[in-house]
């Protein structure tokens, strides 16, 4: 797995910790988690990303909640599951507060989707990250020089990733 993507797992965890807990402060939280909960392997890069992801979210909540209700139609926040509304979070604050291209945060998202909540989030997800994805797209169209970087350490860690998944595969099917 990639290191972004392990670091948008660890904000993931973050953010729904603070969503069960209610009022916490983010300082407080993202130390706990670290101390606590955190991979420990991760790498100080990810770690930073996590943090700033969690930690940006929390302070924008409000923004991208309103972001998340004007497209969920007859959903309301408070009535989506914690995983699916906190991965909506996590997307909404890259599409608007970070370089990562609009695409790849929502092809993050679903990812994670898949791992920690059903089939039917993940199409719920991604109706309401494309609508979102397109209001910003009318609003501020993404420079696609915007988050070259980052999009090259996406497609590296996606192949990285892939790669890896093969060999898995191949060994099963030798074993078997």
């Amino acid at each position: 797995m990639g290191s972004r993507r392990k670091a948008r797992e660890c904000a993931l965890q973050m953010l729904f910790a603070a969503d069960v807990l209610g009022t916490v402060r983010a300082d407080e939280l993202v130390r706990a988690y670290w101390d606590e909960l955190g991979d420990a392997e991760m790498d100080e890069s990810g770690r930073a990303f996590a943090t700033q992801l969690t930690v940006g979210a929390l302070a924008h909540i409000a923004d991208l909640d309103e972001r998340i209700r004007s497209r969920a139609e007859h959903w309301r926040i408070s009535r989506m599951a914690v995983v699916d509304r906190n991965v909506l979070r996590l997307a909404v604050y890259e599409f608007i507060h970070q370089s990562t291209p609009r695409t790849v945060a929502i092809n993050e998202a679903l990812e994670i989707a898949r791992r920690f909540s059903t089939y039917e989030a993940t199409q719920f997800i991604n109706g309401i990250l494309d609508a979102i994805k397109r209001d910003l797209d009318q609003e501020r169209p993404q420079d696609v020089t915007d988050g070259a970087g980052a999009v090259e350490e996406e497609v590296s860690s996606t192949l990285e990733e892939e790669e890896s998944n093969a060999v898995d595969g191949e060994e099963r099917i030798a074993s078997a």
